[in-house]
């Protein structure tokens, strides 16, 4: 499965932006599709995932952000509302079909991998 994210852009804090990851194929709704991001001088770090139709959320993004899914167009987005300058980073979406729930936050638990957007917050 190939992916492509899309929807990154330059906003200003307490703006919002919506981001889409389109899959090449039907994946269906137990395939895992995450969000995660790398900000400058950082390590890739966890912000959503939805899988079999329940989402999970890094703590610091809940609230503030919503995963969701449409299967029948193979795109998965994730909306930011509030967004900080702390949140400006390359936002990237990865995919899997064998990820278990304890590993839905692990970076090295995905095979498939968006080629990345950036999302810049200025303050």
């Amino acid at each position: 499965v190939q992916l492509q994210a899309s929807g990154g852009g330059l906003v200003q804090a307490g703006g919002s932006l919506r981001l889409s990851c389109a899959a090449s194929e039907c994946t269906g709704s137990r395939y895992a599709v995450a969000w995660f991001r790398q900000g400058p001088g950082k390590e890739r770090e966890f912000v959503a995932a939805v899988r079999s139709g329940t989402t999970y959320y890094a703590d610091s993004e809940k609230g503030r952000f919503t995963i969701s899914r449409d299967n029948t167009r193979n795109m998965v987005y994730l909306q930011m509302d509030s967004l900080e300058p702390e949140d400006t980073a390359v936002y990237y979406c990865a995919g899997g079909g064998t990820v278990i729930l304890s590993n839905l936050r692990n970076v090295a638990a995905y095979g498939s991998w968006g080629q990345g957007t950036q999302v810049t917050v200025s303050s």
